[in-house]
């Protein structure tokens, strides 16, 4: 039988038992390392190897029944490859988004990260400090506030005596109580309320409360929707620039792509203009409305040059489709922003 139908017939038992028998050595004192044989066979599939990945299954052949050492050296080696992947793509993505979207375009896509995964992982990122920051400033503004002694006695000038009587509401200038509802859904309060208003003064009442007591609650939960929301628009962008470019030769998925990069780096940039901003407010306060100026250009026309980069067209269509795309998109956003704030109130 010929190696090559011993290989077929017997499989990897056949060939790495095969050869010569292991010399018997010092089982105790000096016992012999085995060297684990290659793979010659997919454990998943059963398929025929030639090279270090299946060509049916795609599974890398890798026996992790090995030595430490060796399943050590396999994982620093694709979290050194990881690493290197995403030094890569946040230098061209900050410095220049166009690159990214046109490298992935041509095929050259194994040195950078996937588009989706990097946007899930800069929009993680951008929310939770986003987040974090909130409730830092929710938690100083809870901060007690010492009071001047002259503050402090005209306000116990103002409370009431004991036995006195307490103040009466009073009614304002259209004549309505001081202590009704602050928020309201309907304009007109002498007809009766459809059904549908009704149901949205209910709902405002519990999510915000008769007078705003809940709105700080409310805002966190509209807070914590917005990623989705705004996963749900980076679709409606693309879908938006399909229109612009709609005698361009391009694929839906294109232009996905490149709302996927550059979003990314909207979320980026962000993040940095807001340390900037943090970090010269403690050290120069004067200087941080130029940096926020110089700063917020240069992003913005990071992004006008990857349109004309990416797309290919002249400076006056590059123009007209960015403000075009820009406005459009502003309220596909706001109407986004709309629905996710029903969403937000109509779940319990």
């Amino acid at each position: 039988m010929g190696d090559e139908a011993a290989k077929i017939l017997l499989g990897d038992t056949a060939i790495a038992a095969g050869g010569e028998p292991p010399r018997l050595g010092r089982r105790f004192f000096r016992r012999k390392k085995k060297e684990t044989p290659p793979l010659i066979h997919c454990e998943n599939c059963g398929a025929l190897l030639s090279g270090r990945f299946c060509s049916q299954c795609g599974q890398p052949a890798v026996d992790y029944r090995r030595s430490f050492r060796h399943v050590i050296v396999d994982v620093l080696d694709s979290f050194l490859s990881w690493d290197s992947k995403i030094l890569a793509t946040i230098g061209y993505l900050l410095t220049r988004p166009w690159k990214l979207t046109n490298e992935f375009l041509a095929g050259h896509r194994v040195r950078y990260l996937n588009p989706l995964r990097l946007y899930l992982l800069v929009s993680v990122l951008f929310f939770f400090i986003a987040n974090y920051g909130e409730r830092r400033v929710e938690k100083n503004s809870r901060e007690p506030i010492e009071f001047d002694s002259e503050e402090t006695q005209s306000s116990a000038a103002r409370e009431p005596k004991p036995g006195a009587t307490p103040p009466i509401d009073t009614p304002d200038d259209t004549g309505d109580q001081v202590n009704e509802p602050q928020v309201r859904f309907g304009f007109n309060k002498n007809r009766i309320p459809t059904v549908f208003e009704a149901w949205m003064q209910q709902r405002i009442e519990e999510k915000i409360g008769k007078h705003g007591s809940k709105g700080k609650f409310f805002l966190r939960s509209l807070m914590e929707n917005l990623p989705y929301m705004m996963l749900a628009c980076v679709p409606l962008f693309a879908f938006v620039l399909k229109i612009l470019y709609i005698f361009r030769r391009m694929f839906y998925i294109d232009h996905l792509i490149y709302a996927l990069h550059i979003h990314s780096f909207a979320y980026s940039s962000s993040l940095i203009i807001t340390g900037v901003a943090l970090g010269l407010k403690r050290i120069a306060p004067g200087l941080m409305p130029f940096a926020l100026a110089a700063l917020i250009t240069t992003a913005v026309l990071q992004i006008l040059f990857s349109i004309r980069r990416v797309y290919r067209q002249g400076w006056f269509m590059t123009l007209f489709k960015f403000f075009v795309g820009g406005v459009v998109y502003f309220v596909v956003l706001l109407l986004g922003l709309a629905a996710t704030t029903f969403v937000t109130l109509a779940l319990p």
